[in-house]
């Protein structure tokens, strides 16, 4: 006999106040990650309840490795005109690139609204309408949903631009889609240590390890025919002295050598290694792909272990 799936309509049962209860739950790593795996974005939260003139922003983040600046906007109600000016007062004040509004339903004029801001805006700037949703079946624990009601317009924009792709630039976009496809369907220890990022037309892209401090990037260097996977730390050269401290010991325990580089013109640091890699045949893409995955994984188990 099958069971049946039940909607719990009232979120205020789990989350009683959207600051002390919603906000705080969904800034955990293990569910901004599901957000982020909903927008196809990876979130890294910086704070909560971030003061923006005369408002506050439930979370101030950024997408992982970057300086795009992300809004999370909360409202365990149906959407009304006061959150949708807040989202804009929002967006105008910290220059975000993408706004995130989760509500428990969206009202037909709001979510038109947003329709037509990622329509009528730049390809920097994306909008975001999500409705959360609980689910149950019989007396087990609640699981969530992150229901995406609008989202930017991808295509679009970049028609309305007029922007020209070169043939480099859509292979690396290539490349990370058929690295998803095979990621995050073959290997389940990766996708439960990583999120889903889009694929861009960039050579890189980042994968959060769920601090604001450190990324893991994944980069194609196509004129040296190599892939490189490095442990990337932003804006904190304590953290990369305190691996450097330990680098023979890091490096016996990760099972390859790494290039250590400082970047002094910058507070960056990168902790990289690198594999060859013929992106002109595919039929090497899954070695390719193996390699990166493991790799990256040994990186985040290994790493994280030395950092205080």
């Amino acid at each position: 006999m099958l069971s049946k799936l039940v909607e719990i309509k009232d979120l205020r049962k789990i989350w009683p106040k959207e600051d002390l209860n919603f906000t705080r739950w969904l800034a955990e790593d293990e569910n901004i990650n599901l957000l982020g795996d909903a927008c196809g974005i990876s979130i890294t939260v910086e704070k909560i309840e971030e003061n923006i003139g005369d408002f506050r922003s439930d979370i101030f983040a950024k997408e992982t490795g970057t300086d795009k600046k992300i809004i999370i906007e909360n409202q365990l109600e149906k959407t009304d005109h006061d959150h949708l000016g807040k989202i804009i007062t929002y967006a105008s004040g910290t220059n975000a690139n993408t706004i995130i509004w989760i509500v428990k339903s969206a009202r037909d004029e709001h979510r038109k609204a947003i329709e037509w801001l990622n329509e009528n805006t730049g390809e920097d700037i994306n909008f975001f309408l999500i409705e959360i949703k609980l689910y149950k079946i019989d007396n087990s624990k609640p699981a969530v949903k992150f229901e995406i009601i609008e989202k930017p317009n991808d295509w679009g924009k970049a028609m309305k631009l007029n922007k020209n792709v070169s043939e480099r630039e859509e292979a690396r976009k290539q490349y990370w889609t058929l690295f998803n496809d095979y990621a995050f369907i073959s290997d389940s220890k990766f996708s439960k240590n990583f999120n889903k990022v889009k694929p861009s037309t960039d050579h890189w892209m980042n994968l959060s390890v769920g601090s604001s401090l450190c990324n893991i990037s994944i980069t194609q260097v196509r004129k040296k025919n190599k892939i490189g996977v490095e442990w990337y730390i932003s804006d904190n050269k304590e953290i990369y002295n305190e691996l450097y401290k330990n680098k023979e010991k890091i490096e016996n325990e990760l099972g390859f050598m790494c290039e250590w580089m400082p970047l002094p013109e910058k507070k960056a640091s990168r902790i990289i290694a690198y594999n060859d890699a013929d992106f002109n045949n595919d039929k090497e893409y899954q070695i390719q792909f193996k390699w990166i995955m493991e790799t990256a994984l040994k990186m985040k188990e290994v790493m994280k272990k030395y950092i205080k």
